[in-house]
């Protein structure tokens, strides 16, 4: 008898156990796989469960951090409602984000229907009435979308505990119920039902009869939904008399909130899905009796089982992403060596594949970083700049008015300076989001430094002392004045956020010349004279680790929603932009020291003048179509052109301008904001303007920094852009310039 025939032989008899065995215990198979099949169907339930938890935390997250939102804070229902949709657009599984005053009205929300709603009957709102920084939950059917929601209160209180408040967020019960049923079997289904039995979100399936709103309090299956034991399924009995499994989630939170989670399936799909399991068994069995005589027989054939066994080891370490793994040398001759070759050669492509994959991952995600940060700043600028374009006009106004009055003509100058400083800071966002140029100036950076004292002091708060170091004389130094305010107060809040229960913060402002052995945070030397601006405090310090990761963009250390990460690596940004250096020095529990360097520059121009000459403010008599969507800048615009002397008609949005245009009325100058609502941009009405009336002058005007779109008339001509906040001569001087050109 031969090796192989006894071979086969042996496995012949070894296969027969099995065989036997897998005979024997096929009803005990057949009832595990059951029970299997049963305890996956109360686990989806309680995984569903589980997501449910997460997302309420995740919304519990969400209402903290809206919570100190300044846009939520404010009696301005169309500018609360405005910055409640904006955030309901970035988290889709919302029907809608609200406010809910204490007295129970609907104030703000993120839909804008500008419904007046009596929320007092709510369990939500009578339970967030006597919460303290928690969130309260029910489900119900929202009255504004009708769709069945999970309600997720918070209440919103003052630092005297007295409710300011309840911001509430409608969480899409009908899409998180149609996402998880997606991802069951074909034969599962997810029923939501409340308290009271009322269906939330029915089965989508044709053996169900009850629809959403219907009431199943008097059935079986609500009483097992509601039953207080533990019991993880049950088959019950439905009306049109099929037997299903129901499996339900049991949660002591959504018990008290009054909502019940339950998944079932069919029990004749439960059993042929335990028979199928078993006929593959035996398929599989019989396969791998086969294969494994064939494989015997190959093996004693062949000879092949060492070499074999070493691809396998290859392809396992593959399988496992070991890429680095190689087969040794030496290879056998023909298809085997050919094959070890050939997956040697495929383990180094795909390692290099990973490699490259890795870094466009990393270069994708950071640009994708930076273009959300460039949409929010462009935001930003647009709002921002409109409220600073009425503050410095009408502090303007206020100190021609009192100009006999020194002492209230010197307030209403700091307005117009206080605003001229929130726009620089603007711009200075901007140019990290945009990466656009500086604008240095020879400055003196300690008088700078020292402008920005009171409004660092308030920074800071009571619980912080402030100490000022500022050295005289001090060299010139070429600086961004906005970047470096920017720089200092990202600086001295980072400083704040590190003492909270207070301490010394120390701003030092000295002439200094370093030398080879000063190196910046990358091991940079570069000597010369320089103007240091150091800031330092008495906090909580930094690991040598995170110190060191300190100036990468996005890292931070603080919790989610109380830090961008990108406070340092601006500050770092600018100063190397400036042809400067960075420093820090910390240690655990003994503070942080930042210090900038920037280069010195010359003397300071001789003959400059200390006062700017009078201006004179040019005026008009012509016809200027305004077209603003802002209120108050619009107010403000109408009553500048008329005290310059212009004739003003106003409007809100780009179709109510072209009614005008198309009509009669002698019209000189069209003066346009960009960015409007409507549908129609500031942009597209000029070019329809150019072309319904050939001859008139267009100024356009924009609360970015950057033209927003290229500007053209409908020939093609440049369109003259003013970019707010701009002040009255700045806009007279436009005006004339615009309608005296040919």
């Amino acid at each position: 008898m031969s090796l192989r025939t006894r071979l086969l032989i042996l496995v012949i008899a070894a296969m027969l156990v099995p065989a036997v065995l897998v005979g024997l215990r096929f009803v005990q198979n057949r009832t595990n796989d059951i029970d299997a099949a049963l305890a996956s169907l109360s686990a989806s339930a309680n995984n569903i469960l589980a997501d449910l938890d997460e997302k309420i935390q995740g919304t519990a997250q969400l209402h903290y951090g809206l919570a100190r939102a300044r846009d939520l804070d404010t009696r301005d229902k169309a500018a609360c409602s405005a910055f409640l949709s904006a955030v309901r657009e970035e988290y889709t599984r919302f029907t809608g984000i609200l406010t809910i005053n204490p007295d129970g009205s609907l104030f703000c929300d993120s839909l804008r229907t500008n419904r007046t709603l009596d929320l007092r009957d709510r369990e939500y709102f009578k339970q967030a009435l006597k919460a303290h920084g928690i969130v309260t939950l029910e489900p119900v059917f929202g009255r504004l979308t009708g769709i069945s929601v999970l309600q997720i209160a918070y209440p919103v209180r003052s630092e005297t505990g007295e409710l300011k408040f309840i911001l509430l967020a409608s969480f899409n019960l009908q899409k998180f119920a149609g996402d998880h049923d997606r991802r069951l079997s074909d034969d599962s289904d997810v029923l939501l039902v409340d308290r009271k039995g009322t269906v939330l979100v029915a089965p989508d399936s044709k053996d169900w009869s009850e629809p959403a709103g219907a009431s199943i309090a008097n059935s079986e299956l609500f009483r097992f939904a509601a039953s207080p034991n533990r019991e993880p399924s049950r088959e019950l009995t439905g009306r049109d008399g099929k037997v299903r499994v129901w499996a339900a989630a049991r949660s002591h939170s959504l018990r008290d909130a009054g909502f019940y989670i339950m998944v079932g399936r069919p029990k004749d799909s439960l059993v042929a899905a335990a028979n199928r399991r078993l006929y593959e068994d035996l398929a599989m069995l019989a396969v791998a009796s086969l294969l494994l005589l064939a494989g015997v027989w190959i093996l004693a054939t062949m000879s092949i089982g060492r070499q074999v066994g070493r691809l396998a080891a290859m392809a396992t370490k593959l399988g496992l992403g070991d890429l680095s793994a190689r087969i040794a040398p030496p290879h056998p001759s023909g298809e085997l060596g050919g094959l070890m070759t050939l997956l040697n050669g495929t383990a180094e492509s795909l390692q290099r594949q990973r490699t490259a994959i890795d870094e466009l991952n990393q270069k994708l995600t950071q640009s994708q970083k930076m273009e959300a940060m460039g949409q929010l700043t462009g935001g930003v600028a647009h709002d921002f700049n409109n409220l600073l374009t009425v503050i410095l006009g009408n502090a303007e106004h206020l100190a021609e008015r009192l100009a006999p009055h020194k002492e209230l003509s010197t307030i209403a100058e700091s307005i117009a300076t206080a605003a001229e400083r929130g726009s620089d800071l603007t711009r200075s966002l901007l140019a990290f989001a945009r990466k656009q140029p500086l604008m240095p100036k020879d400055i003196d950076i300690g008088q700078k430094i020292a402008g920005m004292e009171p409004l660092l002091r308030r920074t800071l708060g009571e619980h912080i002392e402030c100490d000022f170091k500022l050295d005289q004389p001090l060299w010139q130094a070429s600086v961004d004045p906005g970047q470096l305010a920017s720089a200092l107060l990202n600086l001295v809040l980072n400083a704040r956020d590190a003492m909270p229960s207070g301490g010394t913060l120390t701003v030092e402002v000295q002439n200094i010349s370093l030398g080879e052995s000063d190196v910046d945070v990358n091991g940079e030397a570069r000597p010369g004279d320089y103007v240091m601006a150091a800031v330092s405090d008495t906090g909580t310090g930094m690991t040598a680790e995170v110190a060191h990761r300190a100036f990468e963009p996005f890292f931070t250390t603080k919790e989610v929603g109380k830090g961008t990460g990108l406070g340092l690596s601006m500050v770092y940004g600018f100063a190397r932009q400036s042809g400067g250096l960075m420093q820090i020095r910390t240690e655990p529990g003994h503070g942080t020291a930042v210090k900038l360097f920037f280069p010195r520059v010359g003397m300071p121009r001789a003959g400059a003048a200390s006062i700017a000459p009078q201006r004179t403010t040019p005026t008009g008599s012509e016809t200027i179509l305004v077209v603003e969507d802002d209120d108050m800048v619009r107010g403000y615009v109408e009553g500048e052109l008329k005290a310059l002397g212009y004739r003003v008609i106003v409007t809100r949005n780009a179709p109510a301008a072209l009614e005008i245009l198309r009509g009669p009325e002698n019209i000189h100058l069209l003066f346009t904001d960009v960015v409007m609502p409507g549908g129609m941009f500031g942009t597209e009405l000029a070019k329809e303007a150019a072309r319904l009336r050939p001859a008139l002058k267009i100024l356009l005007t924009s609360g970015h920094t950057e033209h927003p779109v290229e500007a053209a008339d409908g020939d093609g001509r440049e369109v003259r852009i003013l970019n707010k906040p701009y002040r009255r001569h700045d806009l007279a001087a436009m005006l004339r310039s615009v309608l005296q050109a040919n």
